[in-house]
């Protein structure tokens, strides 16, 4: 008897050792969040089981600030892929936060807690990840200020009168709009969303094909004395180096709308240049609304 109550004493023990040595969900940060203010900041983590990615988790979280009391956030996380869970917090602050995670999935459960560094944001705005910073406005703003003051140059030798004061009053009235930063944010939305879409279908800006974009736009610049002025105010190797980065999304953009028009052209064998461009650019703003809303756009 007693030897049977022994042996049924270490199956026990055994049992209890087995189940006490699941397997570990080891958790990481694969995506830290960007504080802004007033605003929820996505964040995400990778769970792995012997470095393999771990599916079907019910996960939460609750965050808090070790180094000061900002009470505690309270997050259900989603798994966007395998392995990958995202949540959003509204975070009080950048800086340090302590995350404890809850992880279940049929009947287990484990905790993990990790640090979770809210970054402070590197833009205004970002596109999958990609900032846009207040360089990058302040770059649109100048390339528009460029541009206004051009075609003012051109329409001062070209008008005179009563043309010349509406013309004026115009490019007046285009430098005002210029200061609006949602303006400016749109402008690079757009050919930074269809450049994306270029690179999507397989797309390359080679240099030859920049240089070439860039050296004909050079030779417009050098035909407008303001323009040689500006850019040299401006820092002349800063501005074409920009540009350069400009120009390969540029490129990319072309390659899309090409596609638009040979497109247009097939279909519609019989049209004429007019109607095909004319079709091309109503395609071409469809086709950017549905790049943009497939993109994660957040605005700090």
């Amino acid at each position: 008897m007693k030897k049977l109550l022994a042996s049924l004493f270490i199956l026990m023990v055994l049992q209890l050792a087995s189940c006490s040595q699941e397997a570990e969900w080891n958790v990481d940060v694969a995506k830290e969040p960007a504080f802004t203010e007033g605003k929820e900041s996505e964040f995400e983590i990778k769970v792995t089981e012997d470095g393999k990615a771990v599916s079907g988790l019910d996960v939460s979280a609750e965050l808090a600030m070790g180094s000061m009391d900002h009470g505690t956030v309270n997050v259900d996380l989603q798994e966007v892929s395998d392995g990958i869970y995202s949540g959003s917090a509204k975070f009080s602050m950048a800086g340090k936060w302590e995350a404890a995670f809850t992880l279940e999935k049929d009947g287990a459960k484990q905790d993990k807690v990790v640090d979770l560094n809210v970054k402070k944001p590197e833009g205004v705005a970002s596109i999958n990840g990609e900032w846009i910073t207040n360089e990058d406005l302040d770059f649109y703003k100048f390339i528009n200020e460029l541009h206004i003051e051009i075609n003012r140059e051109t329409d001062k030798a070209k008008y005179s009168g009563e043309k010349l004061d509406e013309a004026l009053v115009y490019w007046d009235n285009q430098e005002k709009l210029n200061e609006d930063k949602n303006q400016l944010l749109t402008q690079i939305i757009r050919l930074r969303a269809m450049a994306m879409l270029g690179q999507e279908k397989g797309h390359k800006a080679t240099d030859q094909e920049v240089n070439d974009s860039i050296d004909k736009v050079r030779s417009q610049y050098n035909q407008s004395e303001v323009a040689k002025k500006l850019i040299a105010d401006f820092g002349e190797e800063k501005f074409w180096r920009i540009q350069k980065l400009q120009y390969e999304r540029i490129v990319l953009t072309q390659k899309v709308q090409n596609d638009l028009i040979q497109k247009v052209k097939k279909e519609n064998p019989k049209a004429g240049e007019q109607e095909v461009q004319f079709t091309a650019e109503k395609e071409y703003e469809e086709l950017l609304v549905s790049q943009v809303n497939s993109l994660k756009i957040k605005i700090m």
